[in-house]
């Protein structure tokens, strides 16, 4: 009997010091990634180093609080495929009602008559048509106090912002095209620091109700075209450059102020995705609210903008157009690879901690071999 008491009692000891071990390593492995262990998922070179907060973007979204998830839809960014996913392809206590006929759904938490998310499709442009960063967060506050039926915005209430975005060049083509067909985008406030800008501020590239059937280079030759870096335009802080009164400084400055703007608050979001990778999108979004998808993203690279025969010297000029928003992009590719890369390397660190609980109880020699094996991932 003392013997056999003798010997549980060490295999008892041994396996609570190999769990001991086992969740050291995890422990140090999670705070101190090494670099083998992140090159394991490597590929591609990262250009820009990121903080541990800036790549660990998984937030503690509480759909049954007050938490509400903000989408900014720039145009031409695949925003429309994306922002019907998230009324219609989430996994919910309480899915979205959305009815046909009708454009917009209700999303409301499970057990409340509040929206969890705003957006074009929950809302409606709430904050005016395609409204960007500065409209949005100056105003999603008081819209959402609005619709909750109160007085003032909740202090506590968390928001988070997401948003597309689009390799440049084929984002400006697809909105050229969009526009040959009529589109407009009048109905946009454009507001920042209170009011709308002036038409001598934001003067129109056309004369009459619309630019349909306007050719590329005109498109291109247009200097007060929107088109030209919205997306840097879109998620930054126009308050910092004056606005749109272009006179407060020189277009280099303007830009350079607006890019560095973009890319801290791009940093700052909770989510962004790339339409170029929508898989890697879909992963992300669902590691950083909890939340799953009923099916699939799928990569469709068929676009009209595809399908636009641009010769080089033309393409070099759009580049040269969207100078920021190339730079934007990189930047942004860069830090959404990195982020899917610390993600996926957690990922699967707590997969292999799931497979050897699993033998916890059933033989030390087994979890010994467990613990070795997952020490050298």
């Amino acid at each position: 009997m003392d013997e056999k008491s003798s010997g549980s009692s060490h295999h008892r000891f041994l396996i609570v010091l190999l769990m001991v071990l086992l969740f050291g390593v995890i422990m140090v492995q999670y705070a101190c990634p090494s670099r083998s262990e992140y090159g394991a998922l490597v590929r591609f070179i990262p250009r820009f180093n990121f903080t541990r907060a800036d790549l660990n973007r998984v937030v503690d979204f509480n759909i049954k609080g007050d938490d509400v998830i903000v989408f900014l839809h720039i145009q031409k960014t695949g925003g429309t495929t994306f922002g019907r996913h998230l009324v219609r392809n989430i996994q919910l206590e309480r899915p979205c009602e959305c009815h046909q006929g009708q454009k917009k759904c209700t999303c409301y938490r499970p057990g409340k008559k509040e929206t969890w998310l705003f957006s074009r499709f929950s809302t409606g442009w709430s904050c005016g048509l395609h409204a960007d960063w500065t409209e949005l967060t100056r105003c999603v506050p008081w819209c959402i106090a609005n619709l909750m039926s109160s007085f003032s915005p909740v202090p506590s209430r968390n928001y988070y912002y997401i948003t597309i975005l689009r390799d440049p060049v084929s984002r400006y083509l697809s909105e050229w095209r969009h526009v040959q067909r009529g589109a407009t985008w009048k109905a946009s406030l454009h507001v920042c620091d209170g009011r709308s800008p002036t038409l001598s501020e934001l003067p129109s590239c056309y004369s009459g109700d619309d630019w349909s059937g306007c050719s590329l280079q005109e498109f291109m030759d247009c200097p007060y075209n929107l088109a030209n870096n919205r997306q840097t335009r879109m998620l930054a802080d126009l308050s910092l450059v004056g606005c749109y009164n272009v006179s407060a400084m020189s277009e280099e400055e303007r830009w350079a102020v607006l890019l560095e703007s973009a890319k801290r608050n791009l940093r700052g979001m909770a989510f962004f995705g790339l339409t170029e990778y929508q898989r890697k999108t879909q992963y992300l979004f669902e590691c950083t609210f909890n939340l799953e998808f009923i099916a699939p993203f799928t990569q469709l690279n068929g676009t009209r903008a595809s399908s636009v025969d641009v010769p080089p010297e033309t393409q070099h000029r759009i580049c040269e157009l969207n100078r920021w928003d190339v730079e934007l992009y990189e930047y942004a590719r860069d830090l959404f690879l990195q982020r899917f890369q610390v993600i996926h390397f957690l990922d699967r660190k707590k997969a292999d901690l799931v497979a050897c609980s699993h033998i916890l109880f059933s033989d030390h020699t087994s979890l010994l071999n467990c613990f070795l094996g997952f020490k050298h991932i």
